[in-house]
Formats: structure tokens, sequence, C-alpha cells
């Protein structure tokens, strides 16, 4: 049983930012205000220090999706190619006829040095003419006990051109509670943010600019999955969480991948922020199987201090 120093609370009013959390989870204000109230107690920070930082990173790293990946700008009507040298930075619409994987809910443990930080959710539905992309995030464990998650997401996008059209995340955070919604506007070029803590009220309003069509971080991983992943193939495309960032991706190889669903041909893709508040604060790797439905089976990101993996324990239908 861990112990806290007199004074220091619990771990959900007193938490440290690892370092480059900050840059890699801009949506998350609340984060810098914990390392103010961290400071006093750095010592004891540091020697029990692990378990505090995974529960921060399932935090908000799980809440991101379930991965932060990072995509995508301008819709074209012709299938994205393969390129070995520069690739042009869009979102390319998906091929005719493609089949999108309505009604799977892919469900996938997030694991810390072999310790089980909680569980993510991430499914898509048909909506009238669009897209729906639902993602929940659960903490577990120890975890759990020092800082619980209990996060839900919502984001609808065009399915004829990829483009994201709306994100909902109602997150709950330690001791914080906010909903946040984001509208793309591409007519007026503008992105529309407005958030709400629920414990003030206090509300946020911010407006940013929208190059072109750009898809979300949680639909990004759908986006990835709907291109052709040639071995050697590189893609570059904007992702937009109210603010838009670039982001390269290349095929590096083919390998063998065991998950609790089985066990998978698949093939690595690595992922990088190229511009924006992400770009040099980490990376990601991600394992789509070789088959025609690229199901992501696996996920791993690194920061500068530590490594978190996502695997792929089922898929529900």
């Amino acid at each position: 049983m861990i112990r806290l120093p007199q004074g220091l609370k619990s771990g959900r009013e007193n938490w440290a930012v690892p370092p480059g959390l900050r840059w890699f989870f801009p949506s998350y204000p609340a984060l810098k205000r914990g390392a103010k109230l961290a400071r006093p107690y750095r010592g004891w920070i540091l020697e029990h220090g692990g378990l505090l930082r995974v529960s921060l990173l399932y935090g908000s790293l799980l809440s991101c999706l379930i991965l932060p990946i990072a995509a995508w700008l301008t819709a074209q009507q012709r299938p994205p190619t393969a390129t070995i040298g520069p690739a042009p930075v869009r979102i390319a619409p998906p091929r005719p006829n493609y089949p999108f994987p309505d009604g799977r809910s892919y469900v996938y443990s997030a694991e810390w040095h072999l310790i089980t930080a909680g569980t993510g959710v991430v499914r898509m539905d048909t909506a009238g003419n669009e897209r729906r992309v639902t993602a929940s995030a659960e903490s577990s464990g120890a975890v759990n006990v020092i800082f619980p998650v209990h996060d839900r997401f919502e984001s609808r996008f065009d399915p004829r051109t990829f483009c994201s059209l709306s994100i909902f995340k109602h997150s709950e955070e330690g001791a914080h509670k906010r909903e946040t919604s984001i509208h793309f506007d591409y007519a007026g070029k503008k992105s529309t943010l407005d958030e709400k803590n629920l414990k003030t009220g206090e509300t946020k309003h911010v407006e940013n600019d929208l190059a072109g069509c750009a898809t979300d971080v949680i639909t990004g991983f759908y986006y990835l999955q709907s291109l052709p992943l040639q071995l050697g193939a590189s893609y570059e495309f904007p992702i937009s969480d109210g603010k838009t960032t670039i982001v390269h991706a290349t095929v590096d190889k083919r390998e063998q991948i065991k998950v609790p669903a089985g066990t998978f041909p698949a093939v690595m893709l690595t992922a990088e922020a190229k511009s924006g508040p992400l770009q040099s604060k980490g990376k990601v790797w991600v394992w789509y199987s070789e088959d025609p439905s690229h199901t992501p089976v696996q996920v791993r990101v690194k920061l500068g201090w530590g490594t978190l993996l996502f695997r792929l324990q089922r898929i529900e239908k």
C-alpha cells in the first residue's frame, strides 16, 4: 500500500504532469494546475511516480483514444496512392463501395509495464447520411483508486470525404469534470470549440482557422484503416481537435502480432506530428491486420518519460 506524505490528501487532489504531457494533451489545462499542487512533494512523487504517471497518462491518452495518432486536409475524389517520397498533405476520400466497419466495437486494454490501467472501446455506426464514431475510457485497478477516469466521446464525419463534422467529449478525470463540443465549418473555414466546467460552471468559447478537410483524433484511426497501407507507403494528413496538426505516417514493416483477440499477420505503421503542438513530443506505432479489414490490433505510444500499450481484447458486434 502506498502511504501519502503529510499534507498530500489524495492522488485526486495532488498530482504531477509527466515531462512532455502538457504538450501532448493541450486539451487538458487541469494538468498544469495539478503540477503546481504537487511541487512541495517532488521527492515523494519521484519515489512513487510510476503509478501516478500511468494514472495521468491513461486519463489523458485513452480519452484521446484512443489514441493520439493524428490526422488530415482537403478531400479529393481520387483514391490515395502509396508514395516513397514526399506524400501529399490531404484527406483522401474512401474508395468506391468501401466497407466501413459499422456495428463493430473494438475493445482494448491499456497496459503500462505489464500493469493494466483500464479499458477503451471504439465503435462506428451509421447516423443518417453521416457516420458516428463513439469511444469510451474506463480506468481500473490501482489507477482507478488514484485517478479515476470515466470518459465518453462522439465524433461525426462525412463518409463521402472522411471530413470530420463535429466532436463531443464528456470527461470525468479525477476531481475534474467537463464537456467539450467542437464543430467544423468548412464553408466559413473555422472550427468552433465550446467547453464547460461541470463543477464551476465556467465556460470557454474559442474559434480557430480551418484550412480544409480534417479528421479528428478518434476518427483518425478509421481513416488510416481505409488506406491501402502498402509496405513503404507514406501519408500526411491534418487532424484537428480545435487546432490543426499535420501528421506524417509511414508503413514500415510486416510482423506477426499476438494479442488476446488472436494472432494476426500485420503491417506496422509509424506516425509522428510534423507540425503543430504535438511536434517532436511523441511517437505512435499502430499494427493493422494485413487482411482487407485492416483491423487495428495493437497501438504503442511513446512519450519522453515512458510507453503505453493498447492491445485488442476482442471485437464485439
